[in-house]
Order: structure tokens, then C-alpha cells, then sequence
């Protein structure tokens, strides 16, 4: 089972990130120094992926043109002779072949994904939502992908979460059947705590079959009148073979505020030029506020 092709969702308001989205689309908001949805596009490219199917929608065009050419700009780099910028901006436009789809309505995650069926056809996928922003090597698609190609099914990322938060996610419930690895017989939206099959949460890492586009068609809207992609993978899960796959590494919900700056601090402290002046500015809070 080979997956070539990843679907990155990118069509939602970013509410909970107004007012700046605005103006500027929450996947452009930038972690350190490159946009959030770049942390994810370099995940999908080390993963092995080569096309790249963008769901948009309308005040969307930022994104596109970040990963194309930006010949001004590198005329500019070029005559200042800042070879190190120019690169790596060189380097953004040929990531992977992006294509972009605009989701004309807003009916939720599960239609976005069917948005993009034409364009991956009869093939497995990678669906890689933008919010949440993984650090792990091998990358955690890449991991997936291996687990898709050994049990030849479906895949779900998932994390343990505290019983509490598993109302935020998609909860698992499955056997397991090896370390990190789940025999998915379905998965539950944002369930009640004490009602939830586990504490398993499916946390925006997905490999899936060409199989998911027939039932997202027929799919009724669900929870929030939105067609939902877990209730999807539900329906999925007791007619082909679907796996939970608890991943290595650290994920960011970079979706809400707190996770978004935890993103930063994570990804600035691993940079050896910021490193020293990120610890003393974390030193001097620190300082600040116990003296207060």
C-alpha cells in the first residue's frame, strides 16, 4: 500500500485566533519563523508524500502563493547575495506538487476530504490536519504509512489523554493487538467522559483508503450539522480493516492558543542561534513574576 498523495484541510475561520484571522489565515500564522501549515507540509514531504491536495476556501490565497515562485523576492536575496535566505526560500516553492481545491461551504472536516476525491482517485491517502503540529523522527506519517503497509488498512494517529480531556477528540474503540498498535471496531466524537470506549484519542494523523469516499457521500450530517470525517472512519471501521496506531513523538494543538505558543517555545529552543536568548527570556519571567 503505497501513499503518495496527503489531503491538508485548510478551509476553516480560525476563530478562536480572531482578530488576526481576520486578515490573515490561522495556517499562515507563523511558529518562529514559518508559517504552521510549512511545519506540516515538511512532515508530509519527509514522509514520502510527492502530491500535496490543499482544501481552501475563500481569503485562502496567502497560502498558495507562499509555496510558489517569488521571483521579486528572489531577485532581491540574490542581488543583496544572502544565499543562505535565498535557498531556503528556494527550497518552499519545491516542497511538492500543490494543488488547490476551494471548499465552497463550510459542512465540516469530513466533507473537505471528500472535496478532494477526484484528485486522488482510486489510491490511499494521507489526510494531515494543520492544527496539530508533530516533532518525531521518522516523522509520524511516515510511521503510519509503515503501519498502513503492514496491516494493509487504514490508519488512525492516536494519543492517551487524561479521561477528562477525551471530550475534545474522537475516542477509540478497538483490541489491541501489539504495542501501539489497535484492531479499530469504531470511533466515537467527542464523547462524554464516562461514556467514552477509551481514552485513546485520535488526534489529526490519518492514513485511509479510497473506501472512506463512498461513505462520506452518503454520510448524513452529524454532531454540530457538519458531515464529520470521525463518524466517517466509524462507519469504515466495521467494514475493512482499521488500525489505531499510538505514535512517537510531540504534538502541538497549535489550534488553540496555549498550544500554539507551547509550539514556539518547543521549536525556538530547538534552534542552536535562539536557544541561549529564549532561556534568558524565559529566565527573566520566571524572575519577574516570582518577584511580584
Amino acid at each position: 500500500m503505497k501513499v503518495k498523495k496527503a489531503v491538508i484541510p485548510a478551509a476553516g475561520w480560525g476563530t478562536r485566533f480572531l482578530p488576526v484571522t481576520k486578515v490573515v489565515p490561522k495556517e499562515l500564522l507563523p511558529i518562529v519563523d514559518r508559517p504552521t501549515i510549512q511545519y506540516v507540509i515538511e512532515e508530509a514531504v519527509l514522509s514520502g508524500i510527492e502530491d500535496i491536495i490543499l482544501i481552501t476556501s475563500r481569503g485562502k490565497s496567502g497560502i498558495e502563493d507562499h509555496f510558489d515562485l517569488a521571483g521579486e523576492l528572489e531577485t532581491i536575496l540574490e542581488r543583496k547575495g544572502d544565499e543562505k535566505t535565498l535557498a531556503e526560500v528556494r527550497s518552499i516553492r519545491g516542497m511538492a506538487e500543490i494543488i488547490s481545491i476551494r471548499q465552497k461551504e463550510q459542512k465540516g472536516l469530513g466533507h473537505a476530504v471528500l472535496c478532494a476525491q477526484k484528485a486522488i482517485g482510486d489510491e490511499p491517502f494521507a489526510v494531515l490536519l494543520g492544527d496539530d503540529i508533530m516533532d518525531a523522527d521518522p516523522p509520524v506519517t511516515r510511521q503510519m504509512i509503515s503501519v498502513g503497509e503492514a496491516y494493509q488498512g487504514s490508519v488512525i494517529g492516536v494519543q492517551e489523554v487524561p479521561r477528562e480531556n477525551i471530550r475534545l477528540y474522537g475516542a477509540v474503540k478497538g483490541e489491541k493487538i501489539k504495542e501501539r498498535i489497535y484492531r479499530m471496531e469504531g470511533l466515537v466524537e467527542k464523547p462524554d467522559p464516562g461514556d467514552a470506549p477509551s481514552t485513546l484519542a485520535s488526534t489529526g494523523r490519518y492514513i485511509l483508503t479510497p473506501n472512506i469516499f463512498s461513505i462520506l457521500s452518503e454520510l448524513p450530517p452529524g454532531r454540530g450539522g457538519e458531515i464529520q470525517l470521525a463518524d466517517a472512519i466509524d462507519v469504515l471501521a466495521r467494514k475493512d480493516k482499521v488500525f489505531a496506531y499510538e505514535y512517537t513523538g510531540l504534538r502541538f494543538d497549535a489550534g488553540e492558543r496555549l498550544g500554539y505558543l507551547r509550539a514556539n517555545l518547543h521549536f525556538a529552543l530547538k534552534r542552536p542561534e535562539l536557544q541561549a536568548g529564549v532561556k534568558e527570556i524565559l529566565k527573566e519571567f520566571m524572575e519577574s513574576s516570582g518577584s511580584g
